[in-house]
Order: structure tokens, then sequence, then C-alpha cells
């Protein structure tokens, strides 16, 4: 089935996708599907977004999995044609916590043959395109010519954009250079996810997590809207207005691990604000704008559910649409 066939895309979506080596507490490792852009692809999916993944795919054994699981999930593929290059590597160990400490092996790998021309050239079809996503390894310095282009053209055509910083800086040669990348593509931001320790490692002014968010939204005059996560101390959504929202589970989750919960949480969050714009009628870009208190308490409300019933699972599990809802209303955040 070709793209034009398919559903309606209305996110696409550029960056890794590759393999976790998940440490197991016998020394093994567990193969799984992952990359933070493949996780929110396949997220955004499952809550009923049309989305487009832009990078392409090894013909490798790792490749053929990637694909069948972005076919299952109903995810579309700007360049179906495997490559000859190889699938990424990350190898996971997990702290006593459950977060992940990566190790990754991208040198000569199929989601690096990329150029800013092709995923524009990819995007320009599709009518019902209303946002474009990147971030994570993607913001790589040595990547710069291919995806800050990229984003500035997808501006000029009237996308808003959405960056997940989500930073690696461990395994970054030049953690300047990584770091200025970074913020390059956050001044072409209409939206900007950021964790608190992702604040840490961009030096952003400010005595604690939430004045960062507010200065680093302060610094991108592009942005409308800013999400600041905090592990399971909750989340933050923040307005160029000034307005902000706060969310917390109730309870304590029994968490499995954190791999994908901060994707799941950008695909709950976009998908809810698709979802307002539909039913209000209007362009994603002017709902944006505009955005009400009750939405954007609801929106996170939305996201942290997504984020909750993912870290319950092993590896990235991202929740559906109805999954996520009927998590909300059972069990109401802490807000404020």
């Amino acid at each position: 089935m070709s793209i034009e066939e398919s559903a309606p895309v209305q996110i696409a979506v550029a960056g890794e996708a590759l393999i976790d080596l998940i440490r197991n507490p016998d020394g093994s490792y567990l193969p799984c599907l992952g990359g933070a852009l493949y996780n929110l692809c396949r997220a955004l999916s499952r809550q009923g977004v049309g989305t487009l993944y832009l990078n392409p795919l090894s013909r490798d054994r790792f490749g053929r999995a990637l694909a069948a699981q972005l076919a299952d999930d109903g995810v579309q593929l700007a360049r179906p044609a495997p490559v000859q290059q190889v699938t990424s590597l990350a190898v996971v160990n997990l702290t006593e916590q459950g977060h992940p400490d990566y190790a990754f092996y991208r040198e000569g790998v199929a989601d690096r043959a990329v150029t800013a021309e092709g995923l524009t050239q990819a995007c320009a079809p599709l009518p019902a395109l209303q946002l474009v996503c990147t971030g994570a390894l993607a913001l790589d310095a040595r990547d710069a010519a291919v995806y800050l282009p990229w984003l500035q053209a997808q501006r000029a055509a009237g996308r808003c954009v959405v960056v997940d910083a989500n930073l690696r800086p461990s395994v970054m040669p030049d953690l300047a250079a990584y770091r200025a990348q970074v913020h390059a593509a956050l001044t072409e931001a209409d939206i900007i996810k950021a964790s608190d320790e992702d604040l840490e490692h961009l030096d952003v002014a400010g005595p604690d997590a939430l004045a960062r968010a507010r200065h680093l939204l302060a610094a991108n005059p592009r942005a409308s809207l800013m999400a600041l996560t905090l592990g399971g101390e909750g989340a933050w959504l923040l307005q160029r207005d000034g307005h902000q929202c706060f969310a917390r589970e109730a309870r304590p989750l029994a968490v499995a691990d954190t791999v994908g919960a901060g994707d799941s949480f950008l695909a709950g969050l976009l998908a809810h604000l698709l979802r307002q714009a539909a039913g209000q009628g209007v362009p994603f870009s002017a709902l944006l704008g505009g955005l009400a208190s009750d939405g954007c308490r609801s929106a996170l409300a939305h996201a942290l559910a997504s984020a909750s019933l993912c870290v319950q699972e092993r590896g990235c599990v991202p929740p559906g649409w109805a999954a996520a809802q009927a998590w909300a209303e059972a069990r109401p955040a802490r807000t404020g």
C-alpha cells in the first residue's frame, strides 16, 4: 500500500531506529527494537495518529524486524526499500532504579543514510501533514547538515516543528558541538520536550528544573509550548503566555523499566493536541497559539498516562489511545 493510499499522514518523524541490547541479570543481552524516534513513531500510530517514518531501514535481520514492527503498528515508511547499511546498535545496562545507560554503535548505519533534500522531498506531497518531529541522536553535530535544513524547510512550508532534546552526552565525541547543535534545533521548534537531566546537560541557567525550563522557553521565541518531564516526579507543560500546568501520578507505579517512557509521553501529548485541534476545527498551529488551560491540563494528563503505562512493561510497549484515556480516568493524577 502506498502512502497516498494509507491513512493521511499528520506527523512525519526523522531520527534513529536501532536495536537495544538490554543486559539481563545473568549477563546475557536481550535484543529489543528501539531508538527514540522509532519508538515515537510506534507510539503515535498506536494512539491513532497517521505517522510517517522518514529514515531508511537495513536489509539485515534487525532491519527487517524493525520494519515489520512498524508495519504491525500502522506506521508508514517514506523509504520502504531496505538499504545495504547495517542497523544501529545500542548496548543498554539498566541501573538499580531501572534507568537505561547507553553505549551506541552508529558508524555507517542505515538510519543515518539520509539527506536534508531527501527528507524534504518525502514530506512535500503530504497534504495532511501538520507536524514534523526529530531529536535525540538525530541532533548529533555530525548530522547537522541533514536535520537542521530539513526543519527549516518544514517551517517554511507551514508545518509545526517538534524537537525532543533527549540528550545522549556520554556517546558524543564533542560535547560542546553536540550541545550547540541541540540549541540550534530548538530555535526552530514550536514544541520543545526536555527532561530535567536534558536541561542540566544543556547548561540552561536556573536554580531548579522548572526555572531552567522557563528560561529555555523564553530563549526560543518561536516555541509556543514546552514539556518538562521529571521522571517519577511528574511533568510540566509551559506555555508562551506564562500559563503552566503540572501532573504527577497519585500513587506509586510498579516500574519494570523506563525505556520508551519519554517517547510515549510525547506521543500522548501530540495525539491529544491533534484531537483537540480537529475537534475545534482549527489548524494545529492555531491551537498552539491559543491553548486553553483545560486543554493544557487534559493533554498533560493523557501524556502522563501514556508514559505510566509504558514504564510498567519491559522495553518500549507504547499504549493505545483508549488505554491511556482509561488510565487517566481511573487514576486521576495530582495536578497543580
